[in-house]
């Protein structure tokens, strides 16, 4: 955790500030020493998440980020999505270093309805745990994509709502953050499914940068293409998360695959048909039932 920038937060707070802290890609908007608003460039913004849960609609947004603000801050769940968005944006922005400036200005829009005290972000954000640890660190929530693992493990898998979600969105292509906007769905909470999904063996560990984050990302990012084109061409067939269908053996004890020797033109050689495993019919019901209550 950014140790200046938990300091800088306490200290605007006990002065009882207004204004606007910038911290590296995004900011906090504090109202006499709260917390009304934050933004984060790597987390689902407030208006994605207000628009998906339909409480407002594009058009009421827009107008209410100009001042009008019509019915919308009587609407209760507006202020339970604001609270979701400060804490989801503090998590990444208070686990990245980075020098924080304060500048006053008017309170936001959303002061009447969104009060959060910086000591319980901060204490919050401690709480969840280190968030470098893992196979999925903070600092690749927006740069490595969510692969489906090629091989699934032969156990039953039982999913949340969240984690079948994420796991019918990832196509080895978009990272947390894209997927997390794409469903409109706060980063934190697709980053902690993606990481219990790579711990069950449904999606595959990324490629750990190790690199900073500033000069790395022309270098890192072919490297993590290739990954992503490699991981999708071994991918299994969807849904088969696991039991009867799923591949006896573990991915090490298989034998390369071996090419075929080249026979004698004798006569034209029809191939073997290619042959599926079943898929295990009950694992398809409960992810079915699981996505259509998401719908």
């Amino acid at each position: 955790m950014s140790a200046e920038l938990a300091s800088e937060l306490r200290r605007l707070a006990a002065e009882g500030s207004t204004g606007v802290l910038h911290a590296g890609d995004g900011a906090f908007h504090l109202a006499e020493g709260t917390i009304a608003c934050a933004d984060c460039r790597r987390t689902t913004g407030l208006d994605r998440l207000v628009v998906e849960a339909g409480v407002a609609t594009p058009e009421e947004w827009r107008r209410a980020e100009t001042g009008d603000l019509g019915p919308l801050l009587h609407r209760p769940q507006l202020e339970t999505l604001a609270l979701l968005s400060v804490f989801d944006a503090a998590y990444f922005l208070l686990a990245t270093p980075a020098t924080p400036e304060f500048q006053p200005a008017p309170a936001h829009w959303l002061a009447p309805v969104c009060k959060v005290a910086p000591p319980a972000l901060v204490e919050e954000c401690s709480r969840r745990g280190d968030p470098e640890a893992g196979p999925w660190p903070v600092t690749l929530v927006d740069r490595a994509p969510v692969v489906p693992a090629r091989r699934i493990p032969k156990r039953r898998v039982m999913l949340t709502g969240g984690q079948a979600e994420m796991l019918a969105a990832a196509d080895a292509r978009r990272s947390i953050t894209t997927l997390a906007e794409y469903l409109g769905r706060t980063t934190y909470g697709c980053l902690t499914a993606v990481r219990e999904l790579t711990e069950a063996g449904l999606i595959e560990p990324p490629v750990r940068l190790t690199a900073p984050r500033h000069a790395a990302d022309a270098q890192v990012a072919p490297l993590i293409a290739l990954n992503a084109r490699r991981a999708a061409a071994d991918r299994l067939p969807p849904l088969a998360l696991g039991g009867p269908g799923s591949d006896p053996e573990p991915a090490a004890s298989q034998p390369p695959a071996q090419l075929p020797r080249r026979r004698a033109r004798s006569g034209a050689t029809t191939p073997a048909p290619e042959r599926w495993k079943p898929i295990d019919r009950e694992v398809l019901v409960r992810v079915r039932a699981a996505l259509e209550e998401l719908a």
